[in-house]
């Protein structure tokens, strides 16, 4: 995630936004990064999720593997605290049995840069290795080749697939970010900008551009909040859902909206799935707030996974990978 010109000084920094109130008893949003892959651990692919998170006191990493057994054997939890002290170890190893597989995870952060919009990912400079059987099933950063050394494991014959990533992203009139949607070859940059002001947001309009291109527009936003539309990326077809209802009549405080980016044809149960997924890294967002240790591995039910997991291989055709941009609109 990368900051936009806004017409409001440090509307997408996060520690800002997060100051406002958020109506109803929901808890205030946190800036966050979560990514779903699939990695081949133990003879069988297993769900791996990845979440970066970042609050005005606290920034961590945790990542949970699926178990063998669906809830009766829920996946195990690891949780690394970003801390800025000087002698907290930026670098470590953790081991954890995964059904009747040892898994061990790596990471060096020492070095990690972040971006200057505030996103808990970082752009560089680090690496996240997952090894089971003697290979790096799953590995994340630049630093490869220090990883493989570290490690002392060889590359994985069946590469790790990204199959949903989520982000949140504060800002009033403009919301950026960058995505993959091929899995993992082009980077490009989403910019969602909107013209909202007033209470009524009469007349209002919003805009997505793709690498600069203005690919969808939308008028009178404040009639056609909910909607989809079909854009062409590089000659590829990509879904574009849009719900930005909470930013017109969601009360006072934040307003969220979201957009869901499906590579592929349209299909009929991509919104149903999309929207499954979402309320799923929700919960897991939740189980983050209410983890507190420094480095544990936990063992936590989260049976809603599977059913996104099974929703997500429907064979309809569209691509697995879905991507969602949470835009939370500050009243600055």
């Amino acid at each position: 995630m990368e900051e936009t010109n806004s017409p409001v000084p440090g509307n997408n920094k996060p520690e800002e936004s997060t100051v406002a109130g958020n109506s109803g008893s929901k808890a205030t949003p946190q800036c966050s990064v979560i990514i779903v892959y699939k990695a081949k651990i133990g003879n069988k692919l297993r769900r791996v999720t990845v979440v970066w998170n970042k609050t005005l006191i606290n920034h961590s990493l945790s990542i949970s593997v699926d178990g063998s057994g669906g809830s009766c054997d829920p996946p195990s939890t690891c949780r690394v605290d970003l801390k800025p002290w000087p002698f907290w170890s930026k670098k470590g190893l953790k081991s954890v049995d995964v059904g009747d597989h040892r898994v061990d995870l790596f990471w060096n952060l020492r070095h990690a840069k972040f971006s200057g919009g505030g996103s808990p990912e970082p752009t560089g400079s680090y690496y996240v290795a997952l090894v089971s059987g003697e290979e790096v099933v799953l590995l994340l950063g630049d630093l490869k080749k220090k990883a493989y050394k570290r490690t002392k494991a060889r590359p994985s014959l069946d590469d790790a697939k990204m199959v949903l990533k989520k982000e949140n992203v504060f800002g009033k009139r403009s919301f950026s970010t960058k995505v993959r949607f091929d899995g993992g070859k082009r980077e490009h940059d989403i910019v969602v900008e909107n013209s909202i002001s007033g209470v009524s947001g009469k007349d209002a309009e919003m805009w997505i551009r793709i690498d600069g291109i203005v690919m969808m527009h939308v008028s009178n936003l404040q009639w056609k909040f909910r909607g989809n539309e079909t854009v062409m990326v590089e000659g590829s077809p990509v879904q574009v859902f849009w719900d930005v209802h909470d930013w017109f009549f969601g009360g006072p405080g934040m307003g969220q909206a979201l957009f869901i980016f499906k590579p592929g044809a349209a299909a009929a149960t991509a919104m149903a799935t999309a929207l499954a997924e979402m309320a799923v890294m929700e919960e897991e967002e939740e189980n983050e707030e209410r983890s507190e240790s420094d480095l544990s591995w936990s063992s936590e039910n989260e049976g809603k996974q599977q059913v996104v997991a099974e929703q997500n291989e429907c064979g309809d055709g569209s691509s697995e990978f879905c991507f969602m941009l949470c835009a939370w609109r500050v009243e600055k």
